[in-house]
């Protein structure tokens, strides 16, 4: 019984409850539909939605404003880009195709909503803050029903554009795709949901500099927009241009005021652009359009504006209609155009062959494009024709279309779209197969919401290939491709205007490989390739650059390079020094292998050397032999026929040691050859003392009450001959010791030789075993000199006197000579000075005494030696 009053107590709690506590059904309150005056959309619908606001008209300002009147009364014409369309069919291309892949996104179907912006800055917002409400309302943020969930947003025909909407949907968090400049870290704070899909301008820059490298111009003019890009880019291709010696003749801002006193700024730009024969173009289509007043009011006025012209990717070669190409088309003839870089996707080819206006399946744009770049009219559009106009058929084919108005091939602007929109679809895959997905994904439903903010840490990290083979990756917001295509503007004789790939930037490459250039497949305007030089002469091997004061580095005049030093380039800023083995040539322009420089048996020098010593040697041993024949005659016992043996043994041992100068100096012959004359010479100088003493002695023993005589002997003639050599040996051993002479090349004091010689080492000891040697000369010169006229048949004194003054002479004049040659001349002197002063002693002391042995024996007798000594 107890159940039964608890079921009625709950009945009446239920009965009672409260309607604040029902389920309240959600309702949209806001039932405002937005409807925008001129408004191009193109809508699909999908799961989840891909945003673009690109632009695809431009308007023409035909006056100044004078702030008076309404500004929107200032623009009288709206144009179409024909090439921008390319832009949108690449979008709807990518969603389609990204539909059709189930195995990257399964049951999730991708829709767009495409606005046209017009390229005006309160449209772009406008079409932002669209973008972001449910479509037909104007509430940022508020999704009635959650309809239309917006994913990512593809905008942005330029920096300014794309900054505008970024400072939108950074708001919001919704990753944009679009059109950047370099991006630093705080852009990157500031705008933490924008990517950027362009390649990196810097590679452009750097590719920049190498044409202008390539084909040696050096005075080039600058034309750049005045907008950020602009500024952006003479900023950072100005230190490039500077670094490579690269002189602008103009830095031209692009700002063009027509309507005040056009005639004066148009004389402006004509004397401005005329100075230079090649000019770098960077802006965007209204800035090309100033560009045309300029170079057709010229060529009105004047001859053909025929300059070369270097065109950014920044430059889109936009018309208007079939018609406007052919004012302008010969300017452009020659043309270089650096594009952005792209890969032929097949099935965009066939999307676009497939474009049918009369069945357009939404799309607002496509009718409207297709009159215009056909020139033809269609009838669902017009219900009343003038006789002169086309009926469109819609069969009209689009490869008929010259490229400069249509490509049916990606463009690198649509390549970049299409990549962008596959890295949405592959970091929505990455999320679709993590944990990360929403709940109501883990539940196995359809995604009906997936927070745009979701994507981004996924889109900074993806990384795939696309269907072209492609690898695709964002590094630092941005995708990391930087590779640009070098493109030449050619006007063919059936007057069509095609552009021929010639070159190709690749930052990726191997260094030397990532610019590359077909030099022969370009067409230039002036039939030869355009000389941008500020000087007319170039600098040849051989030469370098000389600035004068107060010119251009690129204003260069040509020096010829020193002596020793080489440029083997064209423009060479230095010349570079040989190495120490080469000499250059008489142009300059290489070096040349020095040849070993040292003093040989087989050249004259050295065969007169090798005569002169060895004939004296020969002579020296036939003297000796001649006085050891007649040792036992007065002549030869009166002189001590010891010290004569010493004396004409190291004479010849002298001569003998010239031949360690004589041929390619090694280490044992540059050991020996200064030591051993030095020591060799010391003996025979040390045995002229000798004898030169002993005279003294015996003269003055001959007077009453001397003591000399008890000098006289053996003793004093061995100490003599012994101490003196045995101090200059002293110093030799001390010289080998500390610093001995080696082999070493000279490869500066001759020019075209290199000097292989002994290096004496130490300096300061080969001077003082030369110091020695004349000391010893000049004691035994002085010796001599004073016992002269002392009255002896056999007095050697003046022999001896006249000997050491040939002697001294000889080395006196040595000095100065030496240190003045190099070289094997040095050596020939050196060798010259051996056998000069060796032959004094010989010829003066020794021939006297052989002319009396050999010629006059009966003066060599002991009663003569007799009757001259009592007189």
């Amino acid at each position: 019984m107890t159940g039964l009053p608890l079921l009625l107590l709950l009945l009446i709690l239920w009965l009672l409850t409260p309607v604040t506590a029902k389920k309240i059904q959600t309702i949209c309150p806001l039932k405002i539909y937005v409807k925008f005056r001129g408004q191009w959309e193109f809508y699909r619908p999908g799961d989840l939605i891909i945003g673009g606001n690109l632009p695809l008209m431009t308007f023409v300002e035909s006056r100044a404003p004078d702030f008076q009147k309404d500004p929107s009364h200032f623009i009288n014409d709206i144009t179409l880009l024909l090439k921008k369309y390319h832009q949108f069919l690449a979008l709807m291309f990518a969603v389609m195709e990204v539909n059709k892949d189930l195995l990257l996104l399964p049951n999730i179907t991708l829709g767009f909503r495409i606005y046209e912006n017009q390229k005006m800055e309160r449209k772009i917002f406008l079409y932002s803050l669209s973008l972001l409400s449910t479509r037909g309302q104007m509430v940022p943020g508020y999704k009635c029903g959650r309809k239309d969930p917006l994913l990512s947003v593809i905008g942005g025909h330029n920096s300014e554009s794309s900054r505008q909407m970024a400072s939108i949907f950074s708001i919001y968090k919704v990753p944009q795709l679009g059109v950047g400049s370099e991006s630093t870290q705080e852009d990157r704070r500031v705008h933490p949901s924008f990517f950027r899909i362009n390649p990196k301008e810097s590679a452009q820059y750097e590719g920049l500099v190498h044409l202008l490298l390539h084909f040696q111009w050096n005075w080039v003019g600058l034309v750049a927009n005045q907008d950020d890009s602009g500024e952006h880019f003479i900023s950072s291709l100005l230190p490039m241009l500077k670094e490579k010696e690269i002189c602008l003749v103009f830095t031209q801002i692009m700002k063009f005021d027509f309507y005040t006193d056009p005639g004066t700024k148009l004389h402006h730009l004509f004397n401005t652009w005329s100075k230079a024969e090649v000019i770098i173009f960077l802006g965007d289509y209204s800035a090309t359009t100033n560009m045309w007043i300029v170079v057709f009011v010229y060529e009105t006025q004047s001859n053909t504006f025929m300059k070369m012209w270097i065109f950014t990717s920044s430059w889109k070669f936009n018309v208007i209609n079939s018609g406007d190409i052919l004012l302008f088309m010969e300017t452009y003839h020659g043309a270089l155009h650096f594009r952005e870089h792209t890969r032929d996707v097949s099935e965009f080819s066939h999307f676009l062959m497939s474009l049918d206006p009369l069945k357009p399946q939404g799309d607002f744009f496509l009718p409207v494009w297709w009159q215009l770049i056909f020139g033809c009219k269609l009838q669902k559009l017009r219900v009343i024709f003038e006789k002169w106009e086309k009926l469109c058929t819609g069969e009209e084919n689009l490869q008929s279309l010259p490229a400069y108005l249509f490509e049916t091939t990606m463009t690198g602007e649509s390549y970049n779209i299409y990549n962008a929109i596959y890295a949405v679809a592959q970091a929505l895959h990455v999320i679709y197969g993590s944990g990360a997905r929403p709940a109501m994904m883990r539940l196995g439903k359809r995604i009906l919401d997936v927070p745009p903010w979701l994507l981004l840490p996924y889109l900074r990290n993806i990384q795939f290939n696309n269907t072209a083979g492609d690898e695709i990756y964002f590094s630092e917001n941005r995708l990391g491709s930087a590779r640009y295509d070098l493109f030449n503007w050619v006007l063919l004789p059936n007057q069509s205007f095609v552009a021929v790939k010639v070159g190709q930037i690749d930052p990726t490459a191997p260094a030397g490989q990532d610019f590359t250039i077909n030099s022969n497949a370009i067409v230039w305007a002036k039939k030869k390739v355009p000389f941008a030089r500020c000087g007319m002469k170039r600098c040849q091997a051989g030469e370098r650059k000389s600035v004068p004061e107060g010119e251009e580095v690129c204003c260069y005049q040509c020096a010829p390079c020193p002596e020793g030093t080489i440029s083997n380039q064209t423009d060479s800023a230095n010349c570079d020094p040989c190495p120490e083995d080469r000499y250059s040539n008489m142009d300059k322009d290489h070096c040349i292998a020095k040849k070993i420089h040292f003093l040989t048996y087989q050249e004259t020098l050295g065969y007169i050397l090798v005569t002169l010593a060895f004939s004296l040697s020969v002579i020296t041993s036939a003297v000796l032999v001649i006085f050891h024949k007649h040792r036992d005659t007065p002549i030869v016992k009166a002189n001590n026929r010891d010290l004569t043996y010493l004396l004409l043994v190291s004479l010849l041992l002298c001569f003998l040691c010239s031949f360690l100068f004589i041929g390619q100096p090694g280490k044992l012959t540059c050991l020996l050859r200064q030591t051993a004359f030095a020591i060799l010479f010391s003996i025979a100088v040390s045995s002229v003392l000798a004898k030169t003493v002993m005279v003294v002695l015996a003269f003055m023993a001959t007077k009453p009450g001397n003591k000399a005589r008890k000098l006289l002997g053996k003793p004093l003639i061995n100490s003599i001959v012994l101490v003196c050599p045995l101090v200059q040996t002293v110093l030799c051993i001390v010289w080998l010791v500390t610093s001995p002479p080696f082999p070493n090349m000279d490869f500066d004091s001759l020019v075209a030789e290199t000097i292989l010689e002994c290096n004496e080492g130490s300096t300061l000891i080969f001077y003082a075993v030369l110091a020695y040697l004349g000391f010893l000369a000049l004691v035994s010169f002085t010796v001599a000199f004073l016992a002269r006229k002392l009255p002896d048949s056999f007095n050697e004194a003046k022999f001896i006197t006249f000997s050491m003054l040939v002697f001294c002479s000889v080395w006196i004049s040595f000095l100065p000579t030496y240190l003045s040659t190099k070289g094997k001349f040095m050596v020939a002197v050196e060798i010259f000075s051996i056998l000069s002063s060796g032959a004094s002693l010989l010829v003066c002391i020794f021939f006297p005494k052989c002319y009396i042995i050999l010629l006059r024996p009966h003066l060599n007798c002991r009663e003569n030696i007799m009757r001259h000594k009592n007189v």
